[in-house]
């Protein structure tokens, strides 16, 4: 009875994601993106390569790395397809035909056609004019930083936030991604446990994407939809390995680890429903429909 009773409780509401590559939106929202979606929000992915640089996992698709004539790409689109299947999310796009840009000081960084080589006002209007169709309340994107300084989130950040200001349309509330360091400790402890050493240290400090927990002003419990966002996770298979570091901190601190998303909201006002905490609930909140 709740899942009919709120199943368009967010109709009306349009939220716009913009993310660098191919599972960077579920590892990141694929909670808050199916549950808002599930609840009748209109929610639009905006990729901005295809991630033809990524680390191939699975060693049967090994014939898919970046040297392959960019198989890859191809690939990670049917990828991202699978993914906004399992999340409910039928409008999802790409932002022209950038390449993924790699690390910074790499080869492939210097290539002409990759995404942190476009013209910042050019990649930004081909945002706009999708902020100008959709119309989004809110907008979700990466901090400064880009989270851990990969060009093309830095890029992303750059271009989504370009997009706000160059748009007509007004995006009432802008959203960054954030990883409070008290999650990210947990995470160390628990990846501990299990003999691994994934985050490469045992001080957060020392990882560029762990935020004070005061930079923390939303909180979005996913719990009810941490399947869908472990399913969208598999259909990543190139790049999450179902053996991986993952699939092992769920393993050790349980499916919920997934189902918490945090947010900065650095654009708009902060609106009740608030938690225990002081953090909003909800991104809709306060938006103006």
């Amino acid at each position: 009875m709740y899942g009919v009773l709120m199943k368009d409780s967010y109709a009306g509401y349009r939220i716009l994601l913009v993310h660098a590559h191919p599972d960077d939106e579920t590892i990141n929202n694929g909670a808050t993106m199916a549950l808002y979606a599930s609840r009748g929000a209109q929610v639009t992915l905006v990729t901005c390569t295809r991630g033809e640089e990524g680390e191939v996992l699975v060693p049967g698709l090994s014939h898919l790395a970046s040297s392959q004539e960019d198989g890859l790409g191809a690939h990670r689109e049917i990828e991202l397809a699978n993914a906004m299947s399992a999340l409910g999310v039928s409008d999802y796009r790409f932002l022209g035909n950038f390449r993924d840009s790699g690390m910074m000081g790499t080869d492939p960084n210097n290539r002409p056609d990759v995404f942190w080589q476009a013209d910042l006002d050019s990649a930004a209007k081909l945002l706009v004019d999708i902020i100008e169709e959709i119309k989004p309340h809110i907008l979700i994107t990466y901090d400064e930083i880009g989270g851990y300084g990969h060009p093309d989130h830095i890029k992303a950040h750059l271009v989504a936030m370009r997009a706000s200001q160059l748009s007509e349309w007004q995006i009432q509330k802008i959203y960054w991604n954030t990883m409070p360091k008290s999650v990210i400790a947990a995470g160390i402890k628990a990846m501990k446990e299990v003999g691994s050493d994934f985050f490469g240290t045992d001080d957060v400090d020392d990882i560029a994407f762990a935020k004070d927990d005061s930079f923390v002003t939303t909180l979005i419990d996913g719990n009810d939809y941490v399947d869908a966002k472990m399913a969208a996770m598999k259909a990543h298979e190139t790049q999450i390995a179902l053996d991986g570091p993952f699939f092992a901190l769920s393993n050790n601190l349980g499916l919920q680890i997934w189902g918490h998303e945090y947010y900065t909201l650095v654009h708009g006002e902060k609106a009740s429903p608030y938690d225990s905490e002081g953090r909003e609930s909800d991104l809709t909140s306060g938006i103006t429909l």
